[in-house]
């Protein structure tokens, strides 16, 4: 039986690497980061095997569902060159995925958290899913109403427009749904909950329930 991935080292390595985000402190302690990102591996690999055949993963694996560690400086302010997280998209195609899927994000002081949903939508996948709620936002409510997604992630979070989207009628009884730019679902987890030796159950379990609001939002879109 393999062994249980130790996520606190994981932790511990991205907690130094916060503290000197720096290519000459990254190239020294590289043995480290290559231990936190197999560990890390390891983590994603059990959950792709909890999940291959009910969500039709195949043969996908850990590397083609994890982030670089490297930021993308070219837009960003912060010229911090690493990503102090680390985090995988678990669906078919993996990180450039052809649906939907579980993000799975380590970061340490409680950053760490399960998400899905429409985070960066383009406008097609934002006026499809516009149109399904005006058809039928009974669907929607009764997947994001459900007693294991509230157990797991509150209510839907995203930034709204200020104002109705064009086209809209500013009067409509789902305007505030309407006017959401990003459909998404999170739950965060402790440090605390990251060391628990239940912690990949957790992680299971959030995913599960987020399973039928991935499966509307991929009926929407795709």
């Amino acid at each position: 039986m393999p062994s249980t991935p130790d996520l606190g080292l994981i932790l511990r390595y991205l907690s130094d690497l916060r503290q000197n985000n720096n290519k000459a402190w990254f190239d020294e302690h590289r043995p480290d980061y290559e231990k936190a990102r197999q560990t890390f591996y390891q983590f994603i690999d059990d959950l792709i095997d909890e999940f291959r055949i009910s969500d039709q993963l195949h043969d996908l694996q850990a590397k083609d569902c994890v982030a670089r560690i490297y930021r993308d400086l070219r837009f960003s302010k912060d010229k911090s060159p690493y990503k102090t997280n680390l985090g995988a998209i678990i669906a078919p195609g993996g990180w450039n995925p052809r649906t939907l899927g579980y993000y799975v994000s380590l970061e340490p002081h409680d950053q760490s958290l399960v998400a899905g949903g429409l985070h960066e939508p383009n406008p097609e996948q934002l006026y499809h899913f516009r149109q399904a709620i005006v058809q039928d936002a009974a669907a929607f409510h009764a997947v994001t109403g459900a007693p294991d997604f509230v157990a797991e992630f509150g209510a839907v979070e995203g930034e709204r427009l200020k104002t109705a989207p064009k086209g809209y009628d500013p009067a409509h009884p789902e305007i505030e749904t309407l006017r959401l730019k990003q459909v998404t679902a999170f739950h965060h987890f402790s440090d605390q909950d990251v060391l628990a030796s239940d912690f990949e159950e957790q992680v299971i379990q959030a995913c599960r329930a987020m399973r039928p609001f991935l499966d509307y939002l991929n009926g929407v879109l795709y």
